[in-house]
């Protein structure tokens, strides 16, 4: 039976008291190794434990979460794990408890063979990719501090203001190509988890890998603990970052342009990739940084980029032209970052089809307060140009906050688009609405992850809309059997079909930075995909394969070329790049691409 950690702290103290005990403080051990060395031997490593001093002396600032943990905290915090992990997972169905059990199953090869872990995740891309991302990496963000066994990427924190270009340099790859970076306000569709959020930049790493073929040296999992204002997570004993609020203004823009100043000045040819930024540091962020760094934001331009690419396909199995798509009613629910990123995405699209009429716009759009017009007040500056209020479109009798079945009741929309984060408010009344549809083949795209925030399910859009609906989801979902042999596809509208491409492109490219051009070359590469029998079917997105990735990473590249923004990369240069012609791109990106083999190793000694 377990002593309690009290019980055990008070005689450990009686031990020290005890003029008859010989206890004398442990030796002092020399260490020849620093930093992950450290970190990755059993006998030296003490995880959280290691107070300031020593991480400073020992190169580990940086490679740890923040906080410092005593031994008996430890202790408490790996037997409490268990209780509070079954606690939180009281009511869950098996299928969640089952792919928890697989992420630690991945997670532990991970730790112990890294080459077997890359090739396992390769050659099962499409059945592991949900476990090492959405949804179950949101599930492992929330339960992070009671999982955590191993520290995995680096910490920067508001603490280490001052520090952090020295601090870089604690991360032992000479070269890291790709880093990406979050500061936990926005997980998913599950808010601010602070420190826990380290989980998605390691899990979109692990897709970098898998997907795009970056070197698993070459890669950097960054989260910025800025603080969090989920008292929750500043009540519990085992969260693992800084307890105190988020930082805000000015504030918290230095410590970002610290973090970014240290990347360039030892890795300037890294490619960074922000992601799940609350909206406001989102954009500010992205408009900060776009054209001084080679960075994008996942969420306002891969997630975009996709939804587009969705659209476009939706445009073409509804049976009309392409050129017809700005015709296309869109009712968006939801006007975070990935909800504006998609709006700004389309928008450009439709110009880029010729359309210059003053005031159209064919998107109706809804956060919580409804659907949003030019008389809402203090209207964010990013959604204003989507308003409604004036211009042709207009139903006259929709009102400022109408409620989402009004709008669509009498939109009556081609296209539902969720990326609201609110599971299931796609209901039967909406989904039932949408049944009435100007189209005979109404979209659902439900893209908010992970799966419990959902707007709809599969099932509930082929039941309540019809056998002839298409379907997309940000999450993963089974295809359904209508009967008769049909199938309902439930198409994966994850920005995991973009994002590695993007990445790779940029890398091999050696970009200055990342271009809008290059974004839609990306897009328009991975819609080109999809053949027409299949959009006749309602399938909307290619499989997740290694080719298509090179593709796309290809297309993004010669656009850096055309856009005059390529350096070139690993003594290929820019001039011999542009010699290339389609097929040779395609092959050099292929060729560029790491995959997990076992090397001959020799002892120095």
């Amino acid at each position: 039976m377990w002593r309690s950690a009290a019980r055990r702290s008070s005689l450990f103290r009686r031990l020290l008291s005890s003029s008859s005990s010989s206890y004398a403080p442990p030796a002092v051990y020399i260490v020849n190794k620093r930093g992950n060395d450290i970190l990755n031997d059993p006998w030296y490593n003490k995880d959280t434990a290691f107070p300031m001093t020593e991480r400073d002396r020992l190169g580990l600032r940086g490679l740890l979460p923040p906080r410092v943990t005593c031994f008996e905290e430890q202790y408490e915090r790996f037997i409490n794990s268990y209780r509070t992990l079954e606690n939180n997972m009281q009511g869950e169905p098996d299928s969640t408890r089952v792919a928890l059990a697989k992420w630690k199953d991945l997670n532990r090869l991970h730790s112990r063979n890294e080459t077997l872990y890359y090739r396992v995740l390769i050659d099962n891309i499409e059945e592991f990719a949900p476990i090492v991302y959405t949804p179950t990496v949101g599930l492992v963000c929330e339960n992070y501090s009671g999982l955590f066994r191993r520290s995995r990427g680096m910490y920067f924190t508001a603490k280490d203001k001052g520090e952090m270009m020295s601090m870089i340099y604690n991360w032992p790859a000479d070269k890291v190509d790709m880093i990406v970076v979050t500061d936990g306000s926005r997980i998913l569709g599950l808010g601010d988890l602070g420190v826990q959020g380290v989980g998605i930049p390691i899990g979109k790493l692990d897709l970098y890998v898998a997907a795009a073929g970056i070197n698993p040296q070459k890669v950097l999992p960054v989260i910025l603990d800025v603080g969090t204002n989920n008292e929750k997570l500043l009540e519990d004993k085992l969260y693992l970052g800084l307890r105190q609020p988020r930082l805000e203004g000015e504030e918290y823009l230095a410590i970002i342009d610290e973090f970014m100043e240290a990347v360039r000045a030892r890795w300037p040819k890294a490619v960074v990739q922000f992601e799940d930024f609350q909206m406001k540091w989102a954009f500010e962020t992205l408009e900060r940084y776009r054209n001084r760094f080679c960075m994008f934001n996942d969420d306002i331009q891969g997630t975009a980029g996709v939804a587009l690419a969705g659209l476009l396909g939706a445009v073409r199995a509804q049976g009309r032209p392409l050129h017809d798509f700005p015709n296309q009613k869109i009712v968006v629910v939801g006007a975070g970052s990935a909800g504006i990123g998609v709006l700004n995405k389309a928008k450009k699209a439709t110009l880029k089809m010729g359309i210059t009429e003053e005031g159209h716009n064919q998107f109706w759009v809804l956060d919580k307060d409804g659907l949003i017009t030019k008389a809402r007040e203090g209207l964010d500056p990013a959604v204003a140009s989507f308003a409604r209020g004036s211009g042709p479109n207009e139903i006259p009798d929709l009102h400022e906050g109408a409620s989402l079945v009004e709008v669509v009741k009498k939109v009556k929309p081609h296209v539902l688009l969720g990326l609201s984060g609110v599971g299931g408010i796609f209901n039967e009344e909406v989904l039932k609405a949408m049944k009435e549809s100007d189209s005979p083949r109404p979209a659902v795209f439900a893209m908010s992850n992970p799966t419990t925030k959902a707007e709809c399910t599969p099932d509930d859009v082929f039941k309540h809309v019809g056998e002839n609906a298409i379907f997309a989801s940000g999450s993963p979902f089974s295809n359904v059997s209508l009967g008769n042999g049909k199938t309902g596809y439930a198409n994966q509208a994850n920005n995991m079909y973009l994002f590695p491409g993007i990445g790779l492109g940029a890398l091999l490219s050696g970009a200055r930075n990342i271009s809008v051009g290059m974004l839609e070359a990306g897009a328009e590469c991975l819609a080109s995909y999809i053949t027409d029998d299949e959009i006749k079917k309602g399938i909307l997105f290619p499989p997740v394969s290694r080719h298509i990735t090179a593709q796309v990473g290809a297309a993004v590249l010669r656009a850096a070329i055309a856009e005059d923004l390529a350096e070139g990369c690993d003594g290929v240069g820019p001039k011999e790049l542009s010699t290339m012609s389609e097929l040779e791109t395609v092959d050099y990106v292929t060729q560029k691409m790491w995959y997990p083999v076992y090397h001959p190793l020799v002892s120095k000694k």
